[in-house]
């Protein structure tokens, strides 16, 4: 990886740790964002996302533990359905094109789901919450768990959306649920595609203290105040143009 490379990687796996461990999550999709626009090997990209997913969702899940947002009576419906989907996900091996078209429709997904969370941020205050029940949480997890083992992302900006609009958990409580939620499909995810992990960059240390300092900074915001919805904006345009040069690449 050529300096300008990690340069640019480690400014943007700081911001993207910050923005996503505000509301919770790692950032996967942020990170493969980032690598897609310097132009690195999807067989490179997705054991990264994978690693730094863990790392940052290992202290997040730590921080939000900690405030007591971490509850496991609503988190293992979803993990019971999502862990063999993300082991099947993280062994499928995809052609490079096919790798491409899956990752820019998730960051696709991601940018919008962004940009509901930047505009909903300040009316997600406490509600009425429903029991989570069984079998609509298997199969979310399952769907979930599949794209992100596919993609290398831990699914968590894809399940907190269904549990906020489904009254499930407040905000606070839905991030303590996203946070161990993608730290476990990620290592699932990871186990599975072991021989990727040859693929994953000599430069990964220093990635990865990038995108720790930004996670101490974005679980700090997190636990005392909302998001800034200009930034989720901003990361969701930055997702749209990741997906769009994944697109033009194929």
């Amino acid at each position: 990886m050529a300096v300008e490379q990690l340069l640019l990687l480690g400014a943007a796996f700081f911001v993207v740790a910050l923005l996503y461990t505000s509301v919770g999550h790692a950032g996967a999709s942020g990170y493969l964002a980032s690598m897609a626009l310097v132009g690195l090997a999807p067989a490179m990209m997705r054991p990264t996302a994978l690693v730094l997913n863990i790392l940052i969702a290992s202290f997040t899940v730590y921080r939000f533990s900690l405030a007591g947002y971490l509850k496991w009576r609503n988190l293992w419906p979803f993990l019971l359905g999502s862990v063999p989907l993300a082991a099947v996900g993280g062994s499928w091996r995809l052609p490079n094109h096919q790798y491409y078209y899956v990752v820019a429709v998730a960051l696709l997904l991601s940018a919008g789901i962004l940009l509901w969370r930047a505009r909903q941020g300040k009316r997600l205050g406490p509600r009425t919450q429903s029991p989570i029940p069984l079998f609509p949480a298997l199969f979310i997890g399952a769907a979930v768990g599949l794209l992100s083992g596919l993609t290398g992302t831990g699914g968590g900006i894809f399940l907190s959306p269904v549990i906020l609009l489904a009254g499930w958990a407040d905000p606070k409580e839905t991030s303590g649920i996203s946070a161990p939620f993608i730290l476990i499909n990620s290592a699932v995810a990871l186990l599975a595609g072991t021989l990727s992990w040859a693929a994953l960059p000599a430069e990964l240390p220093w990635l990865a203290f990038a995108a720790l300092v930004g996670a101490l900074a974005g679980t700090w915001l997190g636990l005392k105040k909302l998001p800034t919805p200009l930034l989720l904006t901003a990361l969701a345009v930055v997702l749209v143009i990741a997906a769009a040069k994944l697109f033009l690449t194929v």
